[in-house]
């Protein structure tokens, strides 16, 4: 089994082939989508090449300008999956410390 890193960083090559194709299949520019998200088209950049470092909401401003985010939430909401329906009435433990 890959570590984690490498499982994560093939994660994010892949988002980020993802994010491109969608904007070339709506036809915008990499400008229009970053000023769109509110970042700089570097930035847009490495989100598009997988770069992990990029923080969460520059991440989450692409997948808004592309129109994806509710997709996101909804793909990472656990009550969506056979699991967290089947134990939505149990009471989920609280955690203590941080």
């Amino acid at each position: 089994m890959p570590r984690p890193s490498a499982r994560v960083n093939a994660a994010a090559r892949s988002i980020g082939e993802q994010f491109t194709a969608w904007r070339k299949l709506q036809g915008l520019t990499a400008v229009q989508v970053s000023e769109r998200a509110g970042i700089s088209r570097n930035t847009l950049r490495r989100i598009e090449t997988g770069d992990t470092g990029v923080g969460l909401q520059a991440f989450l401003g692409v997948a808004w300008a592309l129109g994806v985010l509710d997709a996101l939430v909804t793909a990472t909401d656990p009550y969506e999956t056979d699991l967290g329906r089947a134990r939505a009435d149990e009471t989920l433990p609280t955690r203590v410390r941080t």
